[in-house]
């Protein structure tokens, strides 16, 4: 009887053992919550306290927060979170900076347009004389056109004199004839005055580009090289 129960206490401790190795064992195959894939959370608060936990940090909603790695490094960064309206002003703020980045790419592509329509003083007085040249042509030809119906009126009020005492006796077509020349002058005189209109607008636009060329001439002329440099 005593060697049974002898035999039977050290089945008993022999499976007692076996379990307790058997839960060590799964307990060290899990993972510790340490050991996480979220990382550690830190940011310093409003009141200097640096603050550490493994979840964003309420103390640290109105700044940015860094999550670690468990290695210490830095694994992201997560922005403050912000109130309607300042998100509202974010969005403001970022979409204005795209505005003046996509005004500064296009101010210097016009200028590395200009640069390359006028290399030169001398290629953009041409360009400006041959615009003023074709306004000349065109204002000429009416005030030419001026000059003929000038002549047209002069001999239509001769004929007119033979009314002067009551023109409603003159002619329906004299009287018509005289109408159209008064309108035509009239044409010709706003047509003449946009024409000069125009020529300042193209003096203006080419003095506005010779202000900006002289800029991108001197920023692009070759540097002198100087006298001893040359000697060598």
């Amino acid at each position: 009887m005593f060697r049974l129960t002898s035999l039977a206490l050290r089945l008993w401790l022999t499976g007692l053992l076996l379990m307790s190795l058997s839960a060590a064992t799964l307990t060290q195959a899990q993972p510790t919550p340490s050991s996480g894939t979220q990382g550690i959370y830190t940011c310093t608060d409003a009141r200097g306290r640096k603050l550490n936990s493994d979840r964003p940090i309420i103390e640290c909603i109105d700044r940015e927060q860094k999550v670690l790695n468990p290695s210490g490094t830095v694994k992201a960064k997560v922005g403050p979170s912000l109130t309607a309206q300042e998100r509202a002003d974010l969005e403001l703020k970022q979409k204005a900076e795209l505005e003046e980045r996509a005004r500064l790419n296009e101010e210097k592509r016009r200028d590395r347009a200009l640069l390359t329509r006028y290399p030169n003083k001398e290629v953009h007085d041409k360009e400006r004389a041959q615009a003023l040249a074709q306004i000349a042509v065109v204002r000429q030809a009416a005030a030419r056109r001026v000059e003929e119906l000038l002549r047209q009126r002069t001999a239509v009020n001769e004929e007119m004199e033979f009314y002067k005492k009551d023109p409603n006796k003159a002619p329906p077509s004299v009287r018509r004839q005289l109408d159209e020349v008064t309108q035509s002058l009239a044409i010709q005189a706003r047509f003449i005055a946009d024409q000069d209109a125009e020529a300042k607008r193209v003096n203006a636009r080419f003095d506005e580009e010779l202000v900006r060329l002289k800029q991108l001439w001197a920023l692009h002329s070759p540097v002198p090289r100087s006298p001893t440099s040359q000697a060598r």
